[in-house]
């Protein structure tokens, strides 16, 4: 009984908050809400709302490449945003490639806040050597650029592993990408930290004998998860396109399991030869991904900030 009826209380002091509130009036919110519900819908179900499986090779044809979009001349209606140079549909490999990017994407940032999380946690709440010493490896990692920091593990992980197979480069993309954005969770936690240990509440539990691990995990870390959860919202967005900048690069995902950053590479060998639509239209999905992201992280921002109402 206590957990129905709890359910609805939640429920109902989640609609009278105002993040609902903000966000039910913001246009922007709702717009870039709306988008990337949609294009996570189409990753999430490709097998089911695309047209077309574009990596059954029984079903592609030859003479189905380089097709252009339906409304064009010589154009199918099989084929609503035409077909790349094996005969695929673009419309069918975008919902597909998306699924990689945002898996690739979100699994990344997940590691991320993991291992920055619990540095930052570390750093601000230990002080001293061990903040000092966390802190000079901050230093050193905003030193590198993060796509060159992700070029390097990636390419480390393929030499250690040159016979690796797709599951295991998936992995060694995801660390390359985490490796590059955990510093910004560990600074932004630690400084949060630091306010949040010196506060009455964090002195009571220290004197009547609580851990400094479960303070840590059970008081600190709640009260310094807003500006985690809004850079995280943000990080998805940067995420997904380094992963497309690697793709683009041949250093991604393997060519068996192409993404948006994959389509967008074996397109560009034939913009200037007129088939424009096979990387234009993966561009845009990757743009539309991207912006909506970013454009719920600011909104996420304001609402989380009473300073900025």
């Amino acid at each position: 009984m206590r957990s129905t009826t709890a359910a609805p209380g939640a429920w109902a002091r989640f609609l009278d908050s105002d993040v609902w509130h903000s966000f039910r009036t913001s246009p922007m919110a709702i717009t870039a809400a709306l988008i990337a519900f949609v294009c996570i819908f189409c990753a999430l179900f490709a097998p089911w709302v695309a047209p077309h499986d574009p990596f059954d090779m029984a079903s592609l044809s030859l003479s189905d490449a380089r097709l252009p979009p339906a409304w064009a001349d010589g154009g199918s209606r099989r084929f609503l945003l035409g077909t790349d140079d094996q005969g695929r549909d673009i419309l069918s490999a975008m919902m597909y490639g998306a699924r990689i990017s945002l898996l690739v994407g979100i699994a990344s940032v997940l590691v991320s806040m993991v291992v920055g999380i619990a540095l930052g946690l570390l750093s601000g709440y230990a002080g001293g050597k061990v903040d000092a010493l966390i802190m000079r490896i901050c230093d050193v990692m905003l030193s590198f650029p993060s796509i060159l920091i992700a070029l390097l593990i990636d390419g480390v992980g393929r030499a250690l592993f040159p016979n690796a197979h797709d599951t295991l480069a998936f992995g060694v993309l995801i660390v390359a990408i985490s490796l590059s954005g955990w510093v910004q969770y560990a600074r932004t936690v630690r400084g949060s930290t630091l306010v949040e240990r010196n506060k009455e509440y964090v002195q009571a539990a220290r004197v009547i004998g609580v851990t400094p691990l479960r303070i840590m995990a059970s008081h600190v870390l709640p009260n310094v998860m807003g500006p985690v959860l809004v850079l995280a919202t943000i990080h998805v967005a940067a995420a997904i396109l380094t992963e497309a900048t690697l793709s683009f690069l041949g250093v991604g995902v393997p060519p068996t399991s192409p993404s948006l950053g994959t389509l967008i590479r074996i397109g560009n060998d034939f913009l200037f030869s007129g088939e424009w639509w096979i990387t234009i239209f993966p561009g845009v999905m990757l743009v539309l991904i991207a912006l909506s992201v970013n454009l719920l992280g600011d909104w996420l921002r304001d609402a989380l900030n009473p300073r900025l109402r």
